[in-house]
């Protein structure tokens, strides 16, 4: 295991700090799916009778949310809203995004939203005022847990996660419009629930410490009060980092910009319960390679609820992609091999300016410089000198091929 400088480690954890979104935010996103799940539970609703669930989804459900690169640029709440009560062979995709779509605006009206609903490929659009800097993503969508098993064990794949599956809806598919079993399939329930179990050990001991924090000042909570988003193991920090050091990196070309599912499903595969947030971050950018496979063809990053959806598809189509991946990948090891074994926090904070932003990384600096004992402020700060080394190993990765990916 290589060793990291306990300097860069506090870095790390103020870096953390300042990418986190205010605790404020995370409510505000649960009042918001709440209340909307609330309409449609209205007697008035159109969709009441059909049992509707409103969940969130993406980062805000992993607990990866990090803070705009700035005040011009919303929050993104992913939401799905399922229908228990209808199945797909009740109506087609479009009718059942045009159903959800007719509440959805209603509500828009009745809570005196000034602008207006959008559709997307995938989901209505909920735009807030520019003040809250957020809108709503919401996804319509059916069970879809039986046919998904069936699916899966008909072609001897893992089915442990199919229950929660959902089928889904998306314009660009050629059978948009009509009634049949071939619908577009996702499972956020079910992926948040393996990312919950590869944060392993560390979300239970983090979790029992925010329980015993709230108990300080309430002895009456329990497990169950503690929500998810007040939990932050070094895995969710790891992958906020990486976050950030990719919009830098892509910022004029966020095209091909790897997608957050692609380095949250690698980080995930590559964590192995390391205790601090440096060891994870190194760890995981020395291990990100290991769940990507080739077939022969392709380049697949297996859904890890779906082994039958590919993370990776558009690689196929869009190899430049895989390449962008492969260069910010070198660039993340290189930029935190080489300040992980250094013992100056205001040198970390400049080698990193480019990488992660010089507002973000001298904030860092003077946070965790805050933190430190005034004698030791003014004392000269240690050489790097002798510094433990970082290094990523050198041994054979995978996948093989193509090119690039050794």
């Amino acid at each position: 295991m290589s060793r990291l400088t306990k300097q860069a480690e506090e870095y790390l954890k103020a870096l953390i700090g300042e990418l986190e979104i205010p605790k404020t935010r995370y409510e505000q996103a649960e009042r918001s799916y709440k209340a909307l799940g609330e309409w449609f539970h209205r007697p008035e609703s159109s969709i009441s009778d059909y049992d509707p669930e409103v969940f969130v989804q993406g980062s805000f459900r992993l607990g990866t949310v990090i803070k705009p690169n700035s005040s011009n640029e919303q929050y993104d709440i992913d939401c799905t809203c399922v229908l228990s009560g209808l199945s797909k062979s009740d109506l087609s995709q479009a009718q059942l995004k045009a159903l959800l779509g007719t509440e959805i605006k209603a509500y828009r009206i009745a809570k005196n939203m000034t602008k207006e609903v959008q559709s997307k490929q995938r989901c209505w659009r909920l735009e807030y005022s520019d003040e809250a800097q957020f809108h709503m993503d919401i996804v319509p969508s059916l069970p879809n847990g039986q046919d998904q098993r069936v699916l899966l064990e008909a072609r001897s794949l893992d089915a442990s996660f199919a229950d929660t599956a959902i089928a889904i809806t998306d314009d660009q598919t050629r059978n948009f419009g009509d009634i049949t079993d071939d619908w577009p399939r996702s499972n956020p329930k079910g992926y948040a629930e393996w990312f919950k179990a590869r944060m392993g050990q560390a979300f239970t001991r983090r979790r029992e410490q925010v329980l015993a924090e709230m108990r300080a000042k309430n002895a009456a909570a329990s497990i169950e009060d503690v929500p998810t988003y007040r939990v932050r193991t070094p895995l969710q920090s790891a992958i906020m980092i990486l976050k950030r050091h990719r919009d830098m990196m892509f910022s004029e070309n966020s095209t091909d910009a790897p997608i957050s599912i692609i380095i949250s499903t690698l980080a995930a595969h590559a964590y192995n319960d390391e205790e601090t947030n440096g060891s994870a971050l190194i760890a995981i950018l020395d291990r990100m390679e290991s769940a990507i496979k080739y077939d022969g063809e392709k380049i697949i990053i297996p859904n890890p609820t779906d082994a039958t959806e590919n993370f990776a598809d558009k690689w196929e189509r869009h190899p430049e992609r895989a390449e962008a991946f492969q260069f910010w990948l070198k660039q993340a090891r290189s930029d935190f091999s080489s300040t992980m074994i250094l013992t100056e926090k205001r040198r970390i904070a400049r080698v990193l300016s480019d990488r992660m932003g010089n507002e973000l990384t001298s904030k860092a600096f003077e946070k965790s410089d805050a933190e430190r004992p005034a004698l030791l402020r003014s004392a000269t700060t240690a050489s790097s000198t002798g510094a433990p080394s970082v290094a990523f190993g050198e041994g054979p990765r995978n996948p093989k091929k193509p090119d690039g990916f050794a």
